[in-house]
């Protein structure tokens, strides 16, 4: 049998007991962009590039290339000049990345079973 669809309000309910996890845990917090960045880099195969994640993201080269300077510098990713075209940089991943990815997949589990057991309606939270 197969599982219900979940409700937008307990899509949002994920995403905010996601995030709020995210901001509580120790360690550093990454902005909206610079996490859009990150997963697209893990979630999406080929090699990316500046060029690639700003159309792929809507967003300009400048803003890619800075939350890429700070996903750098959290080792999170690693740049490496692309060896068939060498004015262009490829954006690698990294072990520490993927732990950051596989901690953000433990935390969305737990944030989804929390709101499995919420009424579809988001009854469990106030708005306010």
């Amino acid at each position: 049998m197969a599982a219900a669809p979940l409700s937008s309000d307990q899509l949002v309910g994920i995403l905010r007991d996601t995030i709020v996890s995210l901001v509580r845990r120790d360690g550093v917090d990454l902005s909206a962009r610079q996490l859009a960045v990150f997963l697209t880099c893990y979630l999406t195969d080929g090699g990316h590039t500046v060029r690639g994640l700003a159309q792929d993201l809507n967003v300009s080269k400048p803003a890619i290339t800075r939350a890429l300077d700070r996903l750098t510098e959290l080792d999170y990713v690693r740049r490496k000049v692309d060896p068939s075209d060498r004015r262009s940089v490829l954006v690698q991943r990294t072990v520490k990345g993927a732990a950051f990815l596989r901690e953000t997949r433990h935390i969305m589990a737990d944030a989804l079973a929390n709101n499995k057991e919420a009424p579809a309606s988001g009854g469990r939270r106030s708005a306010g």
